[in-house]
């Protein structure tokens, strides 16, 4: 597994806190990341891949997966492609790619150097802003599907607190199942909204993946492994760790109901989304 954390992201505190979120609702919760995305998969170049590659060095980032009507798609990225330049800096591997496309603003036309069967070209894309926002009575917004919040009932005045809260909010990404995900905090108003206590929320399902192929869509909710009962993304590492067959039933929370998935897995290690 991958992790990613995302930056500049926040909750709005309830009335009387104080804290710093961009685009805060009073009484509400909003999550903002105010980095960029291409909507890709990539993982380092190992010695072998660029031998395979025909790489001149081994360097750059191998494009595992494309999303659907992301900017790579749009710009004509392929699994397979190895993006060697990113706006006329060298990449040295995906971490140092994800830095680049994260502190570049959204909205930007850059310049993707690529090496695709043996040869360089030089592809255009413009990279978008990686939200995810939840506001009472508006919407949820998970990897592009959007489905229609109620709203929830005011919450009490608390006293003044004279503080700056800090928040961080960990998305993992799987890379041995294809998906984004986030654990639900035990009994929030988010885990009453989709009719659990706790569980994983999947936010996004990677084209091709293991997890799409089982049927999972973004807005299930891991709630098992087997025999494994999962309550956040360190069970599901868990579960995913002590199995030795290759083959998982998984059950999932879907519009308030259980649903049994099976899940092949194929080996994609030190694979990486943004």
């Amino acid at each position: 597994m991958g992790i990613a954390l995302l930056a500049g992201i926040g909750f709005s505190a309830p009335a009387g806190w104080s804290q710093s979120a961009s685009n805060a609702h009073a009484g509400g919760i909003t999550i903002n990341t105010n980095g960029s995305r291409l909507g890709i998969g990539v993982q380092d170049v190992t010695p072998d891949r660029a031998k395979a590659l025909k790489l001149k060095e081994e360097r750059g980032a191998e494009v595992t997966m494309i999303m659907d009507n992301s900017p790579a798609l749009k710009a004509g990225l392929k699994p397979g492609d190895v993006i060697l330049d990113f706006n006329g800096k060298p990449v040295q591997g995906m971490a140092h790619l994800q830095h680049l496309v994260g502190e570049t603003p959204p909205g930007t036309e850059v310049k993707l150097g690529v090496w695709r069967n043996g040869q360089s070209l030089t592809l255009l894309a413009t990279t978008v802003r990686a939200t995810v926002i939840e506001t009472p009575g508006g919407i949820v917004d998970i990897g592009g599907m959007t489905m229609t919040m109620p709203p929830m009932p005011p919450e009490p005045p608390m006293p003044p607190v004279n503080i700056d809260i800090p928040v961080i909010v960990t998305m993992v990404h799987s890379s041995a199942l294809g998906l984004d995900e986030e654990s639900l905090q035990p009994d929030s108003q988010l885990a009453e909204f989709f009719g659990v206590k706790d569980g994983v929320l999947v936010k996004t399902v990677a084209r091709d993946s293991p997890a799409e192929k089982a049927g999972f869509k973004a807005g299930d909710i891991i709630v098992k492994i087997g025999d494994a009962k999962i309550g956040n993304t360190h069970d599901v590492t868990a579960a995913l760790r002590s199995r030795p067959d290759r083959v998982l039933p998984v059950t999932v929370v879907r519009n308030k109901k259980e649903v049994a998935l099976s899940v092949a897995l194929e080996d994609r290690r030190n694979a990486r989304r943004f």
